[in-house]
């Protein structure tokens, strides 16, 4: 199946979820269920080891936030679980041992071809209404990244990123050099100008 494949078409909820087998990565949106097989190509765990490293230089900046990746369960209600491949939660109360429970401060999805759609409208418009702060979305073959703000409840316009410059997080007192982060040589007089 495709990353947009869907079960039959029924309102499915967190406890349809969790009688799934384990071996099977699903996510429920507005309670459509949509397959995450197959396994995330080797380019985007390397962008996404590369930018929880990166993060993960600064943690200190995160304060009492905490950093995950995915496979981790985001339960928004209980017609929405998602799985996004890096994020942040600064309420400690959302932490739960088995998942998080409400909307990350801070969401980062790596777009493939096959789940563009998905990752540029469906999510988008699911963590804007359900306030996540800041939505990183990557694009590894472009090696550009888009970045949504959310103001008086809306994401405006995406700031555009190039892989040659640093994406400073708004909510957060981190630099990501992107060029780290797509693997890529910056000359050393280009660097400085950054």
């Amino acid at each position: 199946m495709s990353p947009l494949a869907k079960k039959i078409d029924k309102k499915y909820t967190y406890q349809d979820y969790l009688t799934w087998p384990d071996e099977e990565r699903w996510e429920i949106i507005d309670g459509n269920a949509y397959n995450m097989s197959p396994a995330p190509s080797t380019k985007h765990q390397k962008i996404s080891r590369n930018l929880i490293v990166e993060i993960g230089k600064q943690k200190n900046n995160l304060k009492n936030c905490e950093l995950f990746e995915a496979p981790t369960d985001v339960v928004l209600d209980d017609f929405n679980v998602v799985q996004p491949d890096i994020f942040i939660v600064c309420d400690k109360n959302k932490i739960t041992d088995k998942n998080i429970q409400g909307a990350p401060d801070l969401v980062i999805e790596i777009v493939l071809k096959s789940t563009a759609y998905k990752d540029t409208k469906i999510k988008k418009d699911l963590y804007e209404a359900f306030g996540v702060k800041e939505y990183i979305l990557v694009f590894p073959e472009l090696e550009i990244v888009e970045r949504y703000v959310l103001s008086d409840g809306k994401y405006g316009t995406p700031e555009r990123f190039n892989w040659d410059e640093a994406l400073k997080l708004k909510i957060f007192d981190i630099e990501i050099p992107l060029w780290e982060v797509f693997e890529k040589e910056i000359k050393e007089e280009e660097q400085e100008n950054k």
